[in-house]
């Protein structure tokens, strides 16, 4: 268990490209959400939820946003608000493949660094994350400021970015790094998830 840090799974997205709540959304018959706190619940003493509104389909505690339309950057900063230990680590709810041992790996980058960040096909993985607590004035500030965009804070941090090199060997498909923003996602997750478990 990784005993300093709170899990936020982000479940107050718009879901606008997939056209319905994605939290709730079933994927061979389990909901997204469900499927995230299975697999990341075990890891943290805590698990929180993140809502732009308090959701009836949850029984884990759960974090409203402080300020509405401020996307993940918003909910980032009321888990870091909310939260009393010194670190969290934030997954989005479409991320229905997230590995715990690879969670367990980025843990071990931690240091002194106040983020610790995926990078995969180039892209960083914000919401597959480390944030340490004193990251938090930073991001109010950013905020205040107008800038919501949570990659564009990070250059005012100090930040561990993770290769994928560094992280094939707990997932070699890096599979956790597939989040779902489509109705055409979802299919194509269903075929991983058989895939997954064709494996086995």
């Amino acid at each position: 268990m990784i005993a300093d840090c709170t899990a936020i799974i982000l479940a107050g997205g718009d879901s606008t490209r997939m056209g319905r709540d994605k939290a709730s959304l079933l994927v061979n018959g389990e909901a997204l959400l469900q499927s995230v706190i299975a697999r990341v619940q075990p890891l943290f003493a805590q698990t929180l939820i993140s809502v732009r509104q308090p959701r009836g389909d949850v029984s884990l505690p759960q974090i409203c946003d402080t300020q509405a339309d401020g996307g993940p950057l918003v909910g980032l900063i009321s888990a870091l608000e909310t939260i009393t230990t010194p670190w969290v680590f934030v997954v989005a709810c479409d991320m229905p493949f997230i590995v715990p041992a690879l969670i367990a790996q980025l843990a071990s980058f931690r240091g002194e660094h106040q983020a610790v960040i995926p990078v995969v096909d180039e892209h960083a993985q914000p919401l597959a994350a480390f944030y340490a607590r004193s990251c938090l004035s930073v991001l109010q500030q950013g905020l205040v400021t107008g800038n919501k965009s949570l990659l564009g804070m990070m250059k005012n941090l100090d930040v561990r970015y993770v290769a994928a090199d560094e992280l094939v060997q707990f997932d070699p498909q890096l599979r956790s790094f597939f989040d779902l923003d489509t109705p055409q996602d979802v299919t194509l997750a269903e075929r991983a998830w058989q895939l997954c478990h064709s494996e086995k």
